[in-house]
């Protein structure tokens, strides 16, 4: 009983031995500087007064200027490619409406040139006054009238004759198959004489008048 008695008061001896030691409240090193190290990595450090963020609109605002510009670039350049395609469509067009306006004006030059040979035997025949006075007087009429209802007919497709009898010799319009003299100084280079007449068909020579040129010998 004594013993066990003993026993019990070693034992509270003991506890109260370990509650009387001073408590250790600082943590382990390795600990605090993990711990101080994760705050830091939880730190989010800004630029003073936002420069960083300027600078980044700043660089933002030049890109956006830059392709800014580059777009009107490529919108003048396909503007211009447009109109330029337009132009060359409307002048096609133009090109177009005159050919088939010319080709209307002288689809008949083929048909009108054989015609031709059938006014030149008429001229021909007017022109042997010595035979064409021999013709009876109605007969004459009669042909004098269908000539001039021929040469009617052709005026209303723009064939208009050319005789330049009396005017001075033009080598681009009138073709010289001879020369003649003459005394009188003023008939020098004039055509004295239509040998065929000539013919325009809307304004355009189709045969251009065969002619004599007098030149003048002192």
């Amino acid at each position: 009983m004594t013993d066990e008695i003993k026993k019990q008061n070693d034992t509270d001896k003991q506890a109260d031995s370990e509650n009387d030691m001073p408590i250790d409240q600082t943590a382990p090193a390795d600990e605090t500087q993990s711990t101080d190290d994760a705050a830091k990595d939880d730190v989010v450090f800004e630029d003073e007064d936002g420069e960083g963020s300027t600078l980044n609109s700043a660089a933002k605002i030049k890109q956006l200027r830059e392709k800014l510009k580059k777009s009107d670039a490529e919108r003048m350049e396909y503007l211009s490619g447009w109109q330029r395609a337009k132009a060359d469509l409307v002048n096609a067009r133009k090109r177009d409406e005159e050919d088939k306006k010319s080709f209307v004006k002288y689809a008949n030059e083929d048909l009108i040139g054989e015609i031709l040979t059938v006014l030149d035997s008429f001229d021909m025949a007017f022109a042997n006054k010595e035979a064409w006075e021999k013709v009876d007087k109605n007969w004459r009429m009669g042909v004098g009238y269908i000539y001039s209802q021929l040469l009617s007919t052709l005026d209303r497709f723009n064939l208009k004759v050319v005789n330049p009898a009396g005017q001075k010799f033009d080598p681009n319009h009138h073709v010289s198959i001879e020369n003649v003299s003459v005394t009188d100084k003023t008939q020098d280079g004039m055509i004295v004489d239509v040998v065929q007449k000539g013919y325009e068909l809307n304004g355009k020579v189709i045969r251009a008048p065969k002619v004599k040129v007098g030149e003048f010998v002192a």
